[in-house]
């Protein structure tokens, strides 16, 4: 089976030997990521906008695998704070609303200590 590989530009993914993303068949695996904004090098101190900005992420390398946030099958939420997670439920829900994917959340320190939530796909292609 091919394996394509998506990259974000971030620098963490040359620097930790990762890609944004892999496509293998029609299952897209996509790797944990952060609410940095890639072109800034950015990060807000809120955690529903750092949600908001981790979906903006996975959707742009969804999109270029031929994929979409519909097509998400299991999502993997990880916060340092658990009591934030609720905060972040409606951007979640207007992401994920339709595709209702299998789902967790844990709670766990993140590599930065600006980052407040990292979120992690599944996505099976429409055939």
């Amino acid at each position: 089976m091919k394996r394509q590989r998506i990259s974000s530009g971030s620098p963490f993914e040359a620097q930790i030997g990762y890609s944004r993303a892999v496509v293998a068949g029609d299952w897209v695996f996509v790797s944990g990521t952060t609410g940095f904004d890639y072109a800034t090098m950015t990060i807000s101190d809120d955690v529903v906008q750092q949600a908001e900005q981790c979906l903006q992420n996975i959707q742009a390398a969804l999109q270029q695998a031929g994929a979409s946030l519909d097509d998400v099958v299991r999502v993997n939420y990880v916060l340092p704070d658990a009591s934030l997670f609720e905060a972040c439920w409606p951007v979640l829900r207007k992401h994920f609303g339709k595709a209702r994917p299998a789902a967790m959340m844990i709670s766990a320190g993140l590599l930065d200590p600006r980052m407040k939530i990292e979120i992690e796909v599944t996505a099976l292609k429409a055939s």
